[in-house]
């Protein structure tokens, strides 16, 4: 389960790049970057959903302990992914990658990793592969 999680979560991160090269060309000159921003957030969060989906039967958690577990190796890997890339590829700051969470100066990016926490539980409910919670 963990590997197809993995692969998964590999897929989600280039629609995540596709989504950012979309907002830089498309979004940003038409909306400007704090537009561009939110909508590309958007964007994403809903791309996360449909792939949590698609993919949560593949992945095949086998309780909600195994969705959440799937849903922990996703934010593991955006977060090492967001400040590993960020720092050492890119070269920004840790001001410039924390500002993305100041949610008072209209940087949503925070709902990006709060819908990667909960798609994969939620999908795999819907989708009936869970059984409900017991009451």
């Amino acid at each position: 389960m963990i590997l197809r999680a993995f692969v998964a979560w590999l897929a989600l991160m280039v629609l995540a790049i596709a989504n950012g090269t979309f907002r830089e060309a498309v979004l940003a000159p038409r909306l400007g970057p704090g537009g561009a921003h939110l909508a590309s957030t958007l964007i994403l969060c809903l791309l996360i959903v449909l792939l949590s989906w698609l993919l949560i039967g593949w992945i095949a958690p086998a309780s909600t302990a195994d969705a959440l577990r799937v849903s922990g190796l996703w934010l593991l890997l955006t977060l090492a992914f967001e400040f590993g890339f960020g720092r050492l590829v890119v070269g920004r700051s840790w001001q410039e990658l924390l500002a993305d969470y100041n949610v008072l100066r209209g940087r949503v990016w925070i709902l990006v990793l709060i819908t990667i926490a909960l798609a994969p539980p939620l999908a795999a409910r819907a989708r009936g592969l869970l059984a409900p919670p017991v009451p």
